[in-house]
Order: C-alpha cells, then sequence, then structure tokens
C-alpha cells in the first residue's frame, strides 16, 4: 500500500476491513479537511489499464445516479482514483463510524424481535428513496449494512456492485454468476434482469438472518447453494425460533419467494409489515396539531421514525410536457428565433451528454419544449423530436420514472399521426416496456414488448436490428422470472440467428450463449 497521498489529496491513515472486494482504509481528505473511507479495489479485479479506466468511467455514471438518493441512511461516494500505475481503483466514500451488521449475528444469543425488525425497516426506508431513482444495491448482505453509535442504519456501497460488474450475464471460470451467493436471488443466479424485488430478496435473507442467527440457505459447494437459493423452500423461521411472531415469519416467506413479482410489491409494504414489531410510535397529531394543507410535517420524524419516502401519486402523462395547443393542425412555420433557440438547445444538451450530465442535458431541452408547444402545437415534428431527444437522456441516465411517462405519451401522440404500427410509435412503446422492466413492473413489460415484437415481425425481418433487440429484451425478461423453459424457446433460436447474420463473436451474440449456459446449469431442473 502506497504511503504518499493518493492524487496528492487522500491521505490513508488505518485500515478498518479487509475483504474479498478490497481493503477499506480511515482516511484524510486534505483539500476539503474531513475524514473520509479509503476502498482499493483489489489486483484481481483490475486485471489491466483499460479495465481500470472502464472501472473509472462505470463510476462516474454510476455515482451520478446513486447521489440522487437523498437520505442519511446512504453514505455518499466522493471520487474514484486510478493510481499512477493504472492497476488499481481507489474510492473515496463517506466514513461512518458504525459496526457492521454482521458482528451482531450470534446462532447461539438470537436478536430480540424489535432491534431486528427496526434495523430491517430502517434498511426499507432507505431502499424505498433509492428505488424511486431507481436505483438498485443488487449486493444487500449483513456486512453492508453497518449500525452507527447513534442506532441509526447505513447502507453501504450503494452502486459499487453496478460498477465492479462485467455484466449480469457474465460467468466467473467455474461457471457461476458473480455476486455474493448466500444473498443472491434466484433471478440473479439465472444470469437475468435486475429489479428493486432483487433487493428485498436479499433483506428478507438478512432479516431471516436476524432473527436466527442462520443463513436462509447454507450448502457445501456454491453451486449447491445456487440451486437451493433458485428451488428450495427456506426453513420457517418459528421452526428455528419458536418466539418469532407468526406475521413476521410470513413477511420473511414471502419475501423469499422464488418469483420477484410473488414478493411484497414495494418497501413501502415491507415497512408497513413490521410496524408491529417495533416499539410504539408517538400518537398521531389531533386537529389543533395539524399543519397548513399540503405543508410538511416536522412531527413525522419523531412520531414516524424512519418512515419511508412517500408513493408518488403517479406520473402525469407525457411529463411536464404542455397540452396540445394545436395538436393534429397543419404544420406551422418555425419563427427564427425559436428554430435559433432549440438548435442551440440541442447543442448544448449534446455537449452535456459528452460530459454524462444527463439530468442537465434534459432539463436544457426542457427548457425549450414549451415555448416551442406554445408555438407550434405539442405533437408538431419539431416537438416530438425534443420530447423523444429528452425521454431518450432520461433512459440512458437511469432516471426510467421520468422517462416511461414521457415514451408512453410519445407512443400515443406517433399513432395518432402515422398509425398504431408505425416505426417512431413502435420504438417509443419498446422503449417504455424497457422503463417499465428497469421498474419492477415485468409482466407488463413483457407484454408490451412481444405486441412490438408481433407487429415488427408483420413489416420486417424476424432478424432485423429491431426484432433482434425485442426478442434479446424478451429472453432475457423470462430468464429473470424463472421462466428458463420459456427463454431457452426465445433465446436459442435466437441464437443461432445472430450466428449466421452477425456470426459468433458479435458481443450480442456471445451474451446470449452466456445466458444459455446459465440455463443449461439446471439450476430450475430444467436443463435437457
Amino acid at each position: 500500500m502506497p504511503q504518499e497521498a493518493i492524487s496528492d489529496r487522500y491521505e490513508l491513515l488505518e485500515e478498518l476491513s479487509h475483504g474479498g472486494m478490497g481493503d477499506v482504509w480511515r482516511g484524510y481528505d486534505a483539500v476539503l479537511d474531513r475524514p473520509v473511507a479509503v476502498k482499493l479495489i483489489r489486483q484481481a479485479s483490475v486485471t489491466s489499464p483499460q479495465l481500470a479506466e472502464e472501472f473509472a468511467k462505470r463510476f462516474r455514471r454510476e455515482a451520478r445516479i446513486t447521489a440522487r438518493i437523498q437520505h442519511p441512511g446512504v453514505p455518499q461516494v466522493y471520487d474514484a482514483v486510478l493510481d499512477a500505475s493504472y492497476e488499481r481503483l481507489f474510492l473515496v466514500m463517506e466514513l461512518v463510524d458504525g459496526v457492521p451488521l454482521s458482528a451482531y449475528l450470534d446462532p447461539s444469543r438470537p436478536l430480540p424481535v424489535s432491534w431486528a425488525a427496526a434495523v430491517a425497516a430502517q434498511v426499507a426506508t432507505v431502499l424505498s428513496y433509492a428505488h424511486d431513482v431507481p436505483v438498485i444495491h443488487r449486493d444487500l448482505k449483513p456486512s453492508n449494512i453497518l449500525v452507527a453509535r447513534d442506532g441509526t442504519v447505513k447502507v453501504l456501497d450503494f452502486g459499487i456492485a453496478a460498477i465492479l460488474r462485467t455484466d449480469v450475464t457474465k460467468l466467473t471460470a467455474t461457471g457461476s454468476p458473480i455476486g455474493t451467493h448466500q444473498y443472491m436471488s434466484p433471478e440473479q443466479v439465472r444470469g437475468g434482469r435486475i429489479t428493486p424485488q432483487t433487493d428485498l430478496y436479499a433483506l428478507g435473507c438478512v432479516l431471516h438472518e436476524l432473527l436466527s442467527g442462520r443463513l436462509a440457505f447454507e450448502a457445501e459447494s456454491e453451486y449447491l447453494l445456487m440451486y437451493q437459493h433458485v428451488n428450495a423452500a427456506p426453513t420457517p423461521l418459528r421452526q428455528l425460533r419458536p418466539d418469532v411472531p407468526e406475521a413476521l415469519e410470513e413477511l420473511v416467506l414471502h419475501l423469499l419467494r422464488k418469483a420477484p413479482e410473488a414478493r411484497p410489491a414495494d418497501t413501502q409494504e415491507v415497512y408497513a409489515r413490521l410496524l408491529p414489531f417495533l416499539l410504539p410510535p408517538g400518537q398521531e397529531p389531533g386537529t389543533a396539531d395539524a399543519g397548513p394543507a399540503g405543508a410538511p410535517d416536522p412531527t413525522g420524524v419523531f412520531r414516524h421514525p424512519f418512515a419511508p419516502r412517500a408513493r408518488a401519486q403517479g406520473p402525469t402523462p407525457g411529463g411536464s410536457t404542455p397540452t396540445a395547443v394545436l395538436s393534429g393542425a397543419q404544420p406551422v412555420p418555425v419563427p427564427a428565433q425559436l428554430r435559433e433557440d432549440i438548435k442551440e438547445a440541442y447543442a448544448h444538451s449534446d455537449a452535456l451528454l459528452e460530459e454524462e450530465r444527463f439530468a442537465q442535458a434534459a432539463e436544457v431541452l426542457g427548457e425549450v419544449i414549451e415555448p416551442a408547444a406554445l408555438a407550434l402545437g405539442s405533437e408538431s415534428k419539431q416537438v416530438l423530436a425534443l420530447r423523444r431527444q429528452r425521454a431518450a437522456i432520461r433512459l440512458l441516465g437511469g432516471d426510467y420514472r421520468a422517462a416511461l411517462p414521457e415514451f408512453a405519451a410519445l407512443a400515443d401522440a406517433y399513432a395518432r399521426i402515422s398509425g398504431p404500427t408505425g416505426e417512431q410509435a413502435r420504438a417509443c412503446r419498446a422503449q417504455a416496456a424497457r422503463c417499465r422492466a428497469e421498474l419492477g413492473q415485468v409482466t407488463d413489460a413483457l407484454a408490451a414488448l412481444q405486441g412490438v415484437l408481433n407487429v415488427v415481425r408483420a413489416v420486417d425481418s424476424d432478424v432485423s436490428e429491431e426484432a433482434v433487440e425485442l426478442r434479446h429484451n424478451i429472453g432475457m425478461l423470462l430468464l429473470a422470472q424463472g421462466r428458463a423453459v420459456e427463454a431457452r424457446q426465445v433465446l436459442e433460436p435466437l441464437h443461432q440467428d445472430m450466428c449466421m447474420v452477425f456470426g459468433p463473436d458479435d458481443e450480442m451474440t456471445v451474451e446470449i450463449a452466456e445466458a444459455l449456459s446459465v440455463i443449461r446449469l439446471g439450476l430450475d431442473g430444467s436443463a435437457s
């Protein structure tokens, strides 16, 4: 370990932990005069300068998304630094004074029910803010959950699993998916799509371990452990610890269901079901104590400590795009000044995209959309192009919640203009479906993607770029849902087509081959 300051800024003072991914040091930021934590990514993880640079680039993207989680239970990641040899990556993070949850796990001394429920409720709260972005943790486990000195819970390493992954379908040299096997959801084992329900499964594993002191699944090999996550039923908690309330046992079993959509709907539901096992909260305010209608309630943090973020009331159709004022009218000439403003907005947005500043790039386009819609009509060619570019930027930046209603509204608009089977309507409908998949609405996403694919097959080749992308999306979603037989029926002919048209070394061809390898491991008992 170098004794000199990293990047002439971060000094390493003492080693705090030594783990599989890397070593964590207590450090000091000489520029901002504050203590920090510095994590060194292990040499085995960074095998080349090119991979180190890719890690750093991925870090910038994931850190920007993670930074949107506005909750004190999420320590912030400040910086990523490559050392002079381009062989090691240092992640600089907020330093939290506390003890990992793993230090409190002991089968001979199970934790009090209220203690375990309070930890799980705080984790659920943090996840509610993350999933609202949406950000998925991917690697929730006791060593990533810190209990601070004041009793608050901190969830560590948000975004780190995404930064370090090569791809969710990549396999290690032993044929195993990358991840922490003791807390890995069935869809992660299969190499399928990750959704917020993936974190709920891991939370179920953690809560099971908190209450029993034992892992939800244990096996002598990684393969058997992965097989159990996909196929075996967990031991009900009351068989291990009879004093666990029946409703709490039911919640853990619900969290550990194999199909993502069979688990609780969201973290808000999990929090609500944990409330009866927490110490009693304060009284609800009476009429005389209520604040102005719609105003924030500052007493809420005391009456409902660590309450999750309130559910959204539903997105406004089309995002912030104004209602049509000249919809369906004949094309309107674009005023010279407006034409110049639109051109400048595109140029400014493109420059921000080059720097991966997605939120700002979308905002720049939003500033010109409203005046353009008022002047030209909200379904004019120019305005629809602006809205579509903004939606694409939001999708690229991981803001699926904002992109979804925009793409849905655009699909309807293009369907009115060019017909429901038109290329632009199809593309926007497919993008809306991909947003739904990222938000965990997999059943709706599959139905929408299949509908678009049926149209594409009627008007174009089954190996067109559009059809191939749709077939790939459908196959991977089916795989994530544990529908391995159906996924194989989609992916095997797709792989054959890809080999013939694009070659076996094409990036997507290789990815599909690896997904089929996961299926053939037989974790579902469905391999032939």
